[in-house]
């Protein structure tokens, strides 16, 4: 799987271009307008249906759920009077995320973190903020902001009673907490790896801790801006972002530092397990030699019997030193018990300095 997926125009493309091939699959389109009176929710085929909506006195909030083409980002770019380079900024999936601030509405880029074929990955948010109205975009299957639409369908706190900023904040708030449970699994994969490293290091161990290495790289590089973009928002969100508002986004923007901090943390963890990998190579090495080495020490004494006793001297009747207990009726099993007696006096040698 590849981790670095940018869709962009050729170079020399005139600035605010809506052109390219027709993705895959059909956009959704859906209208939830609430209010503190009430909450409704339509999901409409044509975007020019959503003009009608942007008239009432309520919150607008339209959601656009799937691959979006150049046909219909510039239908929706009419509708909400949106300026077109941060239209062609949704078309142009794979964006780093950032805040950008134009006269009468604020466009954000969102990293949505998910999990897929276990192994993380990142989907675009893209976020508009204007007056009483919010347009956003994600290009995956499934909706993320379900959760978000539950709590307006409920009427569960009081949400419906503020601005479209605190609806951007929840959905900003959302994206970013998606970082938790996929860095929690990623945190119980580091743990599995420390105890096989401690256990038994193979080659396939240190693949994965490389594998790690780079999807906590790439998430870095999609996760660290969005600091960014909340501390943006906090700066320079002007009259769109309301003072009550910003207290919430302050509590978004310490949960990027977290997210963060958990970041750096494991990259910390996966640096080090390559010096563990290597140490328990290294230490395992050193076992494998140190068994060799007293299998080799308890064998050179015996190989020095053994050669002194395969010295043809047996034949030799003249001299008193030729060998004489060559012609002994037990010779043979006396130096077997020699040759054992000296293996085992080693080897209680070795077990005593703790060699064993």
């Amino acid at each position: 799987m590849r981790y670095f997926i940018k869709r962009y125009h050729p170079p020399g493309t005139p600035p605010g271009t809506l052109a390219g091939p027709a993705p895959p699959g059909a956009a959704t389109i859906r209208v939830t307008v609430y209010g503190e009176d009430g909450f409704s929710e339509e999901q409409v085929a044509d975007p020019a249906e959503c003009a009608r909506f942007l008239a009432a006195t309520r919150i607008t909030w339209t959601h656009v759920q799937g691959p979006v083409d150049a046909a219909l980002l510039q239908r929706l770019r009419e509708v909400f009077k949106l300026h077109p380079l941060a239209v062609e900024d949704v078309l142009n999936s794979g964006q780093r995320p950032k805040l950008e601030s134009y006269d009468d509405h604020l466009f954000a880029v969102m990293s949505l973190p998910v999990m897929r074929e276990d192994q993380p990955v990142t989907e675009q948010v893209s976020l508009f903020l204007g007056h009483g109205f919010v347009l956003s975009f994600h290009p995956g299957a499934q909706d993320p902001f379900e959760p978000v639409r539950r709590r307006l369908r409920g009427g569960t706190g009081s949400m419906r009673g503020r601005g479209a900023d605190y609806l951007v904040y929840a959905l900003m708030d959302l994206t970013v907490d998606q970082g938790f449970p996929l860095l929690e699994e990623l945190g119980e994969r580091i743990e599995d790896l420390e105890e096989e490293l401690l256990r038994n290091p193979a080659p396939e161990t240190l693949r994965e801790i490389h594998r790690l290495k780079r999807e906590l790289l790439f998430l870095r590089r999609m996760l660290w801006p969005q600091r960014e973009v909340i501390n943006s928002m906090l700066r320079d969100g002007d009259h769109l972002i309301r003072e009550e508002t910003r207290l919430y986004l302050r509590d978004c923007y310490d949960h990027t530092i977290q997210i963060m901090d958990l970041l750096e943390s494991y990259r910390d963890m996966t640096a080090g397990m390559v010096d563990v990998y290597l140490s328990s190579v290294s230490n395992r090495l050193n076992d494998v030699m140190r068994v060799l080495t007293i299998i080799a020490t308890i064998f050179i004494p015996l190989t020095f019997i053994t050669g002194i006793y395969g010295m043809n001297f047996g034949n030799n009747t003249k001299s008193p030193w030729a060998m004489p207990e060559l012609n002994w009726y037990y010779g043979y099993p006396a130096i077997l018990l020699v040759l054992l007696a000296v293996a085992l006096l080693l080897l209680l040698f070795f077990k005593r300095k703790g060699w064993l």
